[in-house]
């Protein structure tokens, strides 16, 4: 018998972006499961600090729909 030494299921990439995610942030900041539903490139780091990449909905304003947010256009 064979025992792979990482589950089957390939949760390296965010979830909303499709960038890749290292082991480390999916555990850290990621859901029960290991997935990052959000992840540095999508999101800002407040965000996914107050659960944005468990999934978990936050308060803070989302850079994908305010600009100004998380290197987009500035705020004038």
């Amino acid at each position: 018998m064979t025992v792979a030494p990482w589950p089957s299921v390939d949760n390296s990439t965010c979830n909303h972006w499709g960038a890749h995610i290292i082991d480390r942030f999916r555990r850290v900041f990621g859901d029960d499961d290991d997935r990052a539903h959000r992840c540095g490139d999508c999101d800002t780091y407040t965000r996914l600090s107050r659960g944005s990449a468990a999934g978990v909905d936050v308060s803070n304003l989302d850079p994908e729909t305010s600009p100004g947010r998380h290197g987009g256009e500035t705020d004038v």
